[in-house]
């Protein structure tokens, strides 16, 4: 197999900002790095996403792609193999890990002609609405971005600063009605608070709770879900499938991305676990082009909840991939991920 990428530079249509540091968006810029698989004249693409958040950057990501020629080996279709070798060998680096496990899957679904979902036994047009994100902003901003999100059922706000409650009251008042509202603290609260800074959003009707403190705190995600009676989603705290076990009986669900757990072969086999576990599932996303939303669209018929806005955040995204349709981001229906051109 031949191994291209190049570095691409979109951008947000407004600043993005979440209550923890490491992210991996900066003002409105956004640094990815494409990968290219080519075999047999088939080229499979997939999108790298890295997070300073996890000790990774463009440059760590160009890095690991010079060393993975030889575990990558000659026959694509190898998929779990494959991943396996790169995993062992890079455990830390698992958004260039997706990229590629993204970009063997695109090949084979297009040698093969059919698209990724179909490889998955999966029904591509039964997936769950995805949540707007609106994220931390001044309260004219957070309203406007409100209002711009009126064509989806469920906006998910960015919480974890000291102006949660004014927040909230803005976009509750420009939201259509009957809208759902999440919120994802990004780790923004501590152990000790995250109770009653709960506690005081009760009164927005909020659906449900993502990542309310940093990770490994189980005590902690323990009493704060018997505590608050909302559901609580981890997403800092479910990167891997060896993470799930530790959450089993601690919290409502976990959030999955590619970029954290390596890949649609990790992510597959991590909404098992949660499964039999009794966990729910949400698959979420980094701000990504539609290369990255639409591997990851890939699964949502699998999902409880989906946040696949990544795409929808973005001014100047080159690509094409994912349906939307009433609030419902869908994978496309053509071989491999479905990725093209915009």
């Amino acid at each position: 197999m031949k191994l291209n990428w190049h570095r691409l530079t979109v951008h947000t249509k407004y600043p993005f900002t979440i209550a923890r540091p490491g992210a991996s968006v900066d003002g409105t810029a956004v640094n990815r790095i494409i990968v290219e698989l080519e075999h047999d004249g088939i080229v499979g693409r997939g999108e790298a996403a890295p997070s300073p958040f996890y000790n990774q950057s463009l440059d760590t990501v160009e890095a690991t792609l010079r060393q993975v020629g030889p575990l990558l080996g000659d026959d694509p279709y190898q998929i779990g193999p494959i991943v396996d070798r790169l995993l062992a060998r890079f455990d830390d680096q698992r958004a260039t890990v997706a990229a590629l496990d993204e970009a063997l899957h695109d090949w084979v679904g297009q040698r093969l002609g059919v698209p990724v979902w179909r490889l998955l036994g999966l029904n591509g047009t039964d997936c769950p609405p995805t949540s707007m994100t609106v994220g931390i902003a001044e309260l004219d901003l957070i309203a406007r971005k409100t209002r711009e999100a009126a064509g989806f059922h469920i906006i998910k706000v960015k919480v974890g600063t000291p102006n949660d409650e004014a927040v909230l009251a803005t976009v509750r008042e420009n939201a259509p009605a009957g809208c759902k509202v999440r919120v994802d603290a990004n780790c923004g609260w501590s152990a000790d608070e995250a109770v009653d800074r709960i506690q005081a959003l009760r009164p927005f009707d909020l659906e449900m709770i993502e990542q309310p403190i940093p990770p490994h705190q189980y005590d902690a995600l323990r009493r704060i879900t018997q505590t608050v009676g909302l559901p609580i989603i981890t997403d800092e705290d479910s990167c891997r499938p060896a993470d799930v076990v530790k959450l089993a009986g601690i919290v409502t669900g976990i959030n999955i991305k590619l970029s954290k757990c390596g890949g649609i072969r990790q992510a597959f086999d991590m909404i098992r676990l949660a499964r039999n576990l009794g966990l729910q599932v949400m698959l979420g996303c980094m701000v990504e082009t539609s290369v990255g939303i639409s591997a990851i669209a890939q699964l949502a018929p699998l999902a409880d909840y989906v946040d696949l806005d990544g795409h929808l955040l973005l001014a100047d995204d080159p690509f094409t991939g994912p349906t939307l349709q009433d609030g419902v981001v869908a994978p496309p229906d053509r071989p491999g991920l479905g990725i093209g051109r915009a």
